[in-house]
Order: C-alpha cells, then sequence, then structure tokens
C-alpha cells in the first residue's frame, strides 16, 4: 500500500454514499461500491468498508455542518437489502501494514467522534436506521449515533464478533461505547462481545444496545417519523444557509514537500523530519459575521483550517517514517487575534461555531497523530490565539531569546487569548493549557492576566509557556542537538511515551478509546493470534479457524 492516499473529496467523486436533503432532515444512505477498494486485492461486499470509505464519510460530515446547517437531523441507513453495515473489510485488514491498519482505525474513530459529537457542537443529530445484520465497524458506525432504532424481524441484529471470530478487538471505539456510552452492564457486554450471531429484537433494547425496535412492516415511517420529532424538538435556528467548501489548493514536491496557501510542509528524509510552516493573515479580520461568510470557505482562518488538517493526514498515511514534526509559524499576531475575536466574539452565530468548532477537532487530530512533536518560537512568528494552541499540543517548545544578529524580524512572542481557555479542549475535556499545568489552578489563573499582552521570551519561560528560551549563541546547537537526539530514539518507545505523557488528567470516553487503540489494539494487530499465517485474520472465509498460542501475556 505504497500509493499516496488523498484525504480530499467532494460530491461528484462519492463511491459509496449519497445524500438526500430533505428540509432539516438529511437521508444518509451507505451504499459501498463492491470494486471501489482503495487498494486492489479486495472487494467491499455487505457494505463492508476500507479507508476509502470513511473518507468519503468524514467529508460529508464536515459538508452537512459547512454547506448544510440547515440540517438538525441526519439518518444514517443503507442502500442494500438484508444488511446495513459487515463493518471493516476483512480481506483489507489481512492484506495491510500494520502501521495502514492502525492508521485507519485511528482516522475512522476521529470521523466518528466527529458526527457523534455533531448534536452537543453543531444541533445535528444522527439516528442509525438498522435493517439487517449490522456487525462490527458497522454496530460502531450506529454506535457513534445518537439514536440507534432497529428493525424488529428474524434477520437484523447487531453485533461486536470480532474477539470470536477475528482475534482482534472492536477497535473504533466499540467496548468503550457499550460500557461507557450505552451503559450495557458488564456481564450482558462480556456476552454480547462472545457472540458471533450478535442480538436482535426486544433483547437488543433490554440490554441497551439499541435505543428502540420497529416491525418491519413500519420501519421506514417510524424511522422518518422519529426524525421529524426530534428536528421539531431541536433548539437549533432553522433556515440557516450555508457555505461551500471549495476544493483545497495544494501541489506536491518530488522531495515529498506540499505547498499549500497558508501551510507549507518540507521534508527532510535523511533526518527524518517534516516542518510545517504556518502563515499567518496577510490582511486585517473582516468587519463582522456577514463579511466572513462572504469570504466562504477563503477566510484564512477557516482555509488555514482545512489545510493544516490535510497537512496532519498527508504525514500521518503517507509519511510514515517521518517521525519528528516541527512547527513553525511566521505572520502578525495581532491580526490573527483579530480574526481569532471575530469568532469568539459571534460564538452563537452558526458559522462563527462552526469554525471554533473545527479548530477544535483539528488541534485534537495534532494532539492524537503518533509522531514527536516540537514547537519552534521564533522572530517573526504568530503563536497568538487559536495558533498558541501549537505550543502545547507538541511535546516541546524551543523560543528564541532576545535579539538575533542579523535578524530584523519582530522579537518573538506569544500572546493568548479568551479562547485559551477553554474553547478548544483536548480529548480529555481539558483546555491544553489545564492539561499542562495540571494540578496546579492557580497558574492557569494567573495566566488569564496576561490574555492579549505580548509575553517575550524570558516572561514565556517563566510562565511555563515554552520548554525553553534559548539566545542567538545557543539556539541553533541547542535545537539541532534536540531534533538528533529525538530522531535517534525508538519509534515505537516514542509513540508509547508520548501518547501517555499528553493526556494528563482525567479519563474520558475518547481518551479511553484512543488508549486503547494505541496500546491494545495496536498489540493485538502484531500478535500472531491474529495476523500470523494461521492466525484468524488470515484464515477468516476459508472454513477454518485461526490456530492460537494459547499463552496469556
Amino acid at each position: 500500500m505504497s500509493q499516496r492516499i488523498d484525504f480530499q473529496t467532494d460530491p461528484t467523486r462519492y463511491r459509496h454514499w449519497r445524500v438526500e436533503y430533505d428540509g432539516e432532515v438529511a437521508n444518509l444512505y451507505m451504499d459501498v461500491d463492491e470494486k471501489g477498494g482503495l487498494f486492489p486485492g479486495y472487494e467491499l461486499k455487505l457494505n463492508s468498508y476500507d479507508l476509502g470509505v470513511d473518507i468519503e464519510l468524514a467529508d460529508i460530515v464536515q459538508r452537512m455542518r459547512f454547506e448544510h446547517p440547515e440540517v438538525k437531523v441526519v439518518v444514517m441507513q443503507s442502500g442494500k437489502d438484508k444488511v446495513f453495515c459487515a463493518g471493516a473489510n476483512i480481506r483489507m485488514l489481512g492484506g495491510a501494514s500494520h502501521a495502514h491498519k492502525v492508521n485507519f482505525c485511528k482516522f475512522t474513530n476521529e470521523t466518528r467522534n466527529t458526527f457523534e459529537a455533531a448534536e452537543a457542537d453543531s444541533g445535528q443529530k444522527y439516528i442509525a436506521a438498522v435493517k439487517g445484520s449490522c456487525a462490527g465497524g458497522g454496530y460502531e458506525l450506529a454506535l457513534a449515533c445518537n439514536h440507534i432504532i432497529l428493525t424488529n424481524d428474524s434477520t437484523s441484529s447487531v453485533a461486536l464478533p470480532e474477539v470470536p471470530l477475528l482475534a482482534v478487538l472492536p477497535g473504533t471505539g466499540g467496548l468503550t461505547r457499550v460500557t461507557d456510552k450505552r451503559k450495557v452492564r458488564r456481564d450482558l457486554a462480556d456476552v454480547f462481545c462472545s457472540v458471533e450471531e450478535g442480538v436482535r429484537g426486544q433483547r437488543a433494547v433490554d440490554w441497551k444496545l439499541v435505543d428502540e425496535i420497529a416491525p418491519n412492516s413500519k420501519f421506514d415511517e417510524v424511522v422518518q417519523e422519529r426524525a421529524r420529532k426530534f428536528a421539531a424538538a431541536s433548539a437549533k435556528p432553522s433556515g440557516l444557509k450555508g457555505i461551500v467548501l471549495e476544493p483545497i489548493s495544494r501541489s506536491f514536491g518530488e522531495d515529498g514537500s506540499v505547498i499549500y496557501s497558508l501551510v507549507e510542509v518540507a521534508v527532510d528524509r535523511d533526518a527524518g523530519r517534516a516542518t510545517i510552516t504556518v502563515k499567518g493573515p496577510d490582511e486585517d479580520a473582516p468587519a463582522d459575521m456577514d463579511a466572513l461568510q462572504s469570504q466562504g470557505s477563503q477566510a484564512w482562518i477557516l482555509r488555514l483550517a482545512r489545510e493544516l488538517d490535510d497537512a496532519i493526514l498527508h504525514l500521518r498515511l503517507n509519511e510514515r517514517e517521518l517521525g519528528l514534526i516541527v512547527f513553525q509559524t511566521q505572520g502578525d499576531p495581532v491580526r490573527v487575534l483579530a480574526h481569532e475575536k471575530l469568532l469568539l466574539d459571534n460564538s452563537g452565530n452558526w458559522l462563527a461555531n462552526e469554525i471554533l468548532q473545527y479548530w477544535k477537532r483539528v488541534l485534537k487530530r495534532i494532539d492524537m497523530t503518533s509522531r514527536s512533536l516540537v514547537a519552534l518560537v521564533e522572530h517573526g512568528s504568530c503563536y497568538a490565539g487559536v495558533l498558541a494552541e501549537l505550543l502545547w499540543a507538541v511535546d516541546r517548545s524551543y523560543m528564541m531569546l532576545e535579539e538575533f544578529e542579523g535578524d530584523n524580524r519582530p522579537l518573538a512572542s506569544i500572546t493568548l487569548s479568551d479562547g485559551n481557555f477553554g474553547t478548544y479542549p483536548m480529548g480529555n475535556d481539558l483546555s491544553r493549557l489545564e492539561t499542562r499545568f495540571w494540578g496546579d489552578l492557580d497558574a492557569v489563573e494567573t495566566l488569564k492576566e496576561h490574555v492579549g499582552r505580548p509575553l517575550e521570551a524570558e516572561d514565556a519561560e517563566e510562565l511555563g509557556l515554552v520548554t525553553y528560551a534559548y539566545d542567538d549563541i545557543d539556539w541553533e546547537d541547542e535545537v539541532r542537538i534536540f531534533l538528533e537526539e529525538r530522531a535517534s530514539f525508538s519509534p515505537d518507545a516514542m509513540t508509547g511515551m508520548e501518547a501517555n505523557l499528553r493526556f494528563a488528567g482525567p479519563e474520558t470516553m475518547e481518551t479511553r478509546i484512543f488508549g486503547r487503540l494505541t496500546a491494545w489494539q495496536n498489540w493485538i494487530f502484531q500478535r500472531p493470534n491474529a495476523v500470523g499465517p494461521e492466525g484468524a485474520l488470515q484464515r477468516y472465509g476459508t472454513g477454518l479457524r485461526g490456530e492460537y498460542n494459547m499463552e496469556r501475556v
């Protein structure tokens, strides 16, 4: 699987999903093209999916928020008879590299989380209308919806059969959502996750696996009635007009570089490093939200989020041996703050809210990226407001102290905004500053006194906003030594260390999902019981069960 994976698509290119808009209700049909796999060697039968199917779904969910804010309820359903979704394609998993499997699960998790949070974040409630078999990742699609309706017949069921069939876990949050979200009793969850055939009918309701059942003869009627009822009860304003998410402008260099309008990704393969440079705004912030909406997806603060998101996904899947990502910014911090302030001052406006929520998701994507992350706060940088969040998403940060010989750019500074204190929470539901200073609320309260004030290196280091500040004499050597040292460490040890250190504080359903993916699923995907020549993934569909090493580890 060495071809470059492109995370950009649009409705004219969909092969696996279709959407029918009906006022405040959108009907989303999963109708996977069997011949439309992202890679050769497998067919996507029974509405099974691969990364390509999920890339389309992620695009739909994003467009639903920005292009169709009038939608209050989304009904997710199958476009095929007798099957809702069979889950991740087993042939694809069996032939994929370990890294692809894990990154596939991570992107799938992030997509599920996005539409799961759409009701709270955007006033769009997702209903899963389940007819036929709904197994594995198919049930995980349903689990991430806000309401599940199951057909009450002899063939429709929900199931998480990964353990008995494949010797792996329900890797897109299934175990966690069953217990933490659906509140299924532990022993019943144990039974449910151990049976291949799943659970159907009233038992699925009694065990809290679905919210309601409906007879087959009235199923479609009940689903649409429920969707209209939910839409009528929604507090979201009616009649909102969306914006068009235009294609992202980018070009790929032969050396692996990627150039966007506001983001540049430079690649140094010998050093195992990618450098992401973010460009601040050239123009003043729009005068008001009408002016911002007229700019549409070309507005600086939205365009930057989209480009940075695409760059992170590209590095994750297509540049897996670049183990270190360096963030840099250049621009006017005052303008950055003004662009963000327009959104913060108008957070009740649907578009301002959507852009802020999108930045929250992009920053979470960075948090969850299994690379060593470092930020360089150089002269002329614009780490202010939302861009300052990058400093606390990374593992370390280095800041230029005082003037550098021959450098006439403005002195390096960091400027806090009100947005840094809760607008962009991490997966643990804390701000990055609360996470950084976990257990020291006084430090966070002190930082609030500095909102809007440019903090140069000495103050920023004293307040704990950067790891180190170096002058002209030491800067180049200290940064070089760190970059070389970090690139020399075991990537496995780094992934484990960083994933543990980034998420201080309380556990949430989201941190538990990603923690289990990072640790348990990552490990299980390498065990011969799952992926060995006699393992369950390789033998699936042959009529032979996997042969297991029965040693417990």
